[in-house]
């Protein structure tokens, strides 16, 4: 890589680094919300579910319209966003001592709108980059995501312990900092020419046998990213709610195993990697076991090792779906990956939300009233776990059409 643009790929690194804090913060702070603001699981994932279809808008937006965009000025300012939407979420007991929910509601536009432009632009920034090897560099590119989880969620649980969850606050303030250093090593980098040519990615995706197939991709994505992130956004409240585990070994034998199990395979898989379609299929497999066993496990320990290895089932079939896609359409054109993007957001807002339903239904409902102390749990736990084993749904439903998918590209490519 010519020296001048290393600083663009680090502040590219940097951002996708630092973005790693609104999707983990939120999901720490659940219950804490839930304690002190009397917010139901069904509102704590509408959060989710406005975040995600936030970023799905900003998707769709770039699919039809990147032409009208300044794409240097667009990355500049996209960290600033995240910074201002953490910066309201740390505002809330000031500015909305009474309507908690408005400002929660608030700061998740604004940072989901900063995470919708990071996942159509920082790719096709890192792929314009001149370098020797730019497939490595893609792939490290999307690992830094699960690593920022991990760093997240370290920091944050010794934040907990050492000061209390009632300062959570303070702890959203630190991490609105950061994002900050992006925006600053943006401005001083140079920036390469990004080809997002409408008429192009018209072309790349014409014909009918393509359009179906690509369809089948956006599918695939879909039901992978609602496999990985009902765990992602519920494993630290259901670990601490339903199976009884404190917050802070939950959240380090939880979330952040999670995380670190995520980051890991798709680091194995860049290097050693081969077969996709074996490994998205033995993924989403994998998946619906890990879900059905931290439902249904009687052993707290059995469950949150479920939901851990959930990491390495799921760390594939978000990322994984886009390698099928190119290989079965090579050079799609950046249309394609807003549109992909655009299913995976739908997952990741469906999923969590149809979760916290399910649960707060379910623990309001007589049926769970009167089972509860039979199976010695609240209303509560045993709403976690209908909720757990609902998302299971998921996951089956994608093994099932990866099982199509197979067939249809024998047949068609």
């Amino acid at each position: 890589m010519q020296p001048k643009f290393k600083r663009t790929k680090y502040a590219c690194y940097f951002s996708y680094l630092a973005m790693a804090s609104i999707f983990s913060l939120p999901p720490m702070l659940f219950l804490t919300f839930r304690e002190t603001y009397g917010i139901s699981y069904t509102l704590l994932g509408t959060l989710v579910l406005i975040n995600f279809c936030t970023q799905m808008t900003i998707d769709l937006i770039f699919t039809f319209f990147a032409k009208f965009f300044n794409i240097k000025a667009t990355v500049r300012v996209m960290p600033l966003l995240t910074s201002v939407g953490l910066l309201t979420y740390a505002l809330v007991p000031t500015l909305f001592p009474q309507h908690a929910y408005v400002g929660l509601v608030i700061g998740t536009v604004i940072f989901s709108v900063a995470a919708g432009l990071s996942e159509v632009l920082l790719s096709p920034v890192v792929a314009s980059l001149p370098s020797e090897n730019p497939e490595r560099d893609m792939s490290a590119l999307h690992s830094l995501y699960a690593y920022g989880v991990v760093t997240v969620v370290l920091l944050s649980t010794a934040f907990f312990a050492l000061f209390g969850r009632e300062n959570w606050m303070y702890l959203t303030l630190f991490w609105a900092a950061l994002p900050l250093l992006s925006s600053l090593l943006f401005c001083l980098s140079p920036f390469p020419e990004v080809k997002l040519s409408a008429d192009e990615e018209r072309q790349s995706t014409r014909g009918r046998k393509r359009a179906v197939g690509m369809a089948l991709c956006v599918g695939c994505i879909f039901f992978g990213s609602c496999a990985e992130n009902a765990m992602t956004n519920w494993i630290s409240s259901y670990v601490e709610s339903a199976l009884g585990i404190s917050k802070t070994l939950g959240d380090i034998l939880g979330l952040l195993l999670f995380g670190v199990l995520l980051g890991l395979t798709r680091t194995v898989y860049a290097k050693y990697g081969r077969n996709i379609q074996k490994v998205l299929f033995w993924g989403m497999a994998g998946a619906v076991v890990c879900y059905l066993t931290a439902a249904l496990s009687p052993w707290p320990m059995l469950s949150l090792f479920a939901c851990v290895l959930t990491g390495i089932c799921t760390s594939m079939l978000w990322p994984g779906t886009l390698i099928l896609m190119e290989e079965k359409f090579p050079a799609p054109g950046v249309a394609a990956y807003a549109l992909m993007a655009a299913g995976g957001d739908l997952g990741a807002s469906i999923a969590p939300q149809m979760l916290g339903v399910v649960v707060d239904t379910t623990a309001a409902s007589g049926w769970a009233q009167t089972l509860a102390p039979t199976l010695s749990l609240s209303a509560e736990q045993l709403g976690m776990k209908v909720g757990m084993l609902t998302a299971v749904i998921f996951p089956v439903l994608g093994v099932l059409l990866l099982l199509y998918i197979r067939r249809y590209f024998k047949k068609t490519i």
